[in-house]
């Protein structure tokens, strides 16, 4: 079965893979602009130093405004919407969310980011490949000693590499 399929059984299931987005700008745009067309996942909140330009964000790559409204994560997840805000650790730390996706392109604050999602048992995908570069073995055995996977986006290995 391939990922697309099990995407599509999450969606039918009603058991979209829940993520947490830190960064909504380039990067982060970049993942924002593909998940009103991916089944199965639900963007339950984005954790953004400026909320107002994360949702400017949002509605540049297309998202419906109402969408990114939500007052809480608990409030994004009961309505299946978004909660747009400042407070990562917040996001990483929710019970309901099962993969942070690391999109600062600040790799200080995304090895930060990486470890305290480890720390409360979140899968990690990080684009933020600096990060990787300086303390990726260090951030691979963190999350192995915390049973969740670690992985590095391959985008953006290519797009800093051109």
């Amino acid at each position: 079965m391939s990922l697309h399929q099990q995407l599509q059984q999450r969606q039918a299931q009603g058991k979209p893979i829940r993520v947490g987005l830190i960064g909504a700008g380039k990067f982060g745009s970049m993942y924002l602009s593909q998940i009103p067309r991916t089944p199965g996942v639900h963007l339950v909140g984005i954790a953004d130093l400026s909320p107002d330009a994360a949702r400017t964000n949002l509605s540049r790559v297309g998202w419906d405004v109402a969408r990114t409204q939500a007052a809480s994560l608990d409030a994004a997840l009961k309505n299946g919407d978004t909660h747009v805000g400042e407070d990562w650790q917040a996001l990483v730390s929710h019970p309901a969310i099962d993969v942070v996706v690391e999109c600062t392109g600040h790799p200080i604050a995304a090895v930060d980011h990486c470890l305290e999602a480890f720390s409360h048992g979140k899968h990690v995908v990080n684009v933020t490949v600096e990060a990787d570069a300086f303390c990726g073995p260090l951030l691979a055995r963190k999350a192995a000693a915390a049973g969740v996977v670690y992985s590095l986006d391959r985008k953006s290995t290519r797009l800093n590499s051109s």
